[in-house]
């Protein structure tokens, strides 16, 4: 179950940074609410699965979820550059997270 709990908290994650950008600086006052709300509600389903996790394993994949996640909304929904260097760096990102995905016991 921990392993669930921090991808979801990884998704969610994606979700208040894609709102923290729409905020514009919090100055939007719908898109800040959601930026707080998904903020804990990530931050907490992180929390549940470090209680399981090693902290480097969990952190690690959280924000690697969350850095190639946002890369991916921000090429996709924002229309932000995807040249190949930035998606090597993304591919890279996975392989690390890939890696120490393996390395951490069940």
């Amino acid at each position: 179950m921990a392993w669930i709990y921090l991808v979801i908290a990884g998704i969610f994650e994606v979700v208040w940074a894609f709102y923290m950008k729409q905020s514009e600086g919090f100055s939007k006052l719908v898109p800040t609410i959601v930026t707080f709300v998904t903020m804990a509600i990530s931050f907490g389903l992180l929390s549940i699965s470090m209680r399981s996790l090693p902290l480097g394993t969990a952190y690690t994949i959280w924000t690697g979820i969350g850095a190639v996640g946002a890369f991916i909304v921000g090429v996709l929904v924002l229309g932000e550059q995807a040249n190949a260097m930035r998606i090597i760096a993304a591919a890279l990102i996975v392989s690390g997270l890939t890696m120490m995905k393996l390395s951490t016991p069940a």
